[in-house]
This record gives C-alpha cells, structure tokens and sequence, in this order.
C-alpha cells in the first residue's frame, strides 16, 4: 500500500481535495505519496497530514457543505472534524518518537 492509499484510507476515501493536493500534504509532512506505507517510521507524518487536511475541511465554508451531507447541518460536520481533530492530536501524542530514548524511570512516570 502507498501512503496515498494509506492516508486515502485514513480519510475513510473522502475526497475533499485532488491527489495533487493530497500529495502536496505529504509533501509538506516529508512523505512521498508513492512510497510503500511502514507504520513504524510513517504513522506520526501521515496523522499530521489528515489533521492538516481536516484542519483545512473545517475553516473552509465551501468544503464544508460537502462535508453538510452526512449531517443536519454545518455546525454539526464542524463539530464533528473538531472532535475527530482532537482524538487524532490525542493519537499522535501518544506515539512515541523513534529517536527518543527512554530509561525505565521516564516510562514508570509516563505510563497509567
């Protein structure tokens, strides 16, 4: 899978922008769209592309009333991409950086 299936899949296939758009997001987040998509070293840039991207849904009347049809309303779509932003946020905070070192005592403080 390439990681412009991987993020089309992530959009649940929603196409609010072009590929060339959707390829100018990763680009921005230092991904090729035409590489194989590996979790391990790509999942944390692919979430700060579909935040980007929804980020962009939600401050964009126009693409919002695409977004309108699964919902009464825009208020109700805005608030949705809102809370789907936060939980994606929430997702990318707790995938650890793979530079980042860690002693059993900086885990014992940061884990539940």
């Amino acid at each position: 899978m390439t990681v412009l299936e991987r993020l089309s899949l992530e959009l649940s296939g929603k196409q609010y922008f072009t590929s060339v758009e959707y390829i100018q997001f990763l680009t921005e987040n230092n991904l090729t769209a035409t590489d194989a998509y590996d979790k391990a070293t790509m999942q944390k840039p692919l979430l700060f592309t579909v935040v980007d991207i929804l980020e962009v849904v939600a401050n964009d009347v126009d693409i919002m009333r695409k977004v309108e049809t699964e919902f009464a309303n825009t208020s109700e779509a805005y608030k949705h991409l809102v809370d789907r932003i936060q939980r994606i946020k929430e997702k990318i905070a707790g995938i650890p950086d793979a530079e980042e070192e860690y002693s059993p005592f900086s885990l014992m403080y940061t884990r539940k």
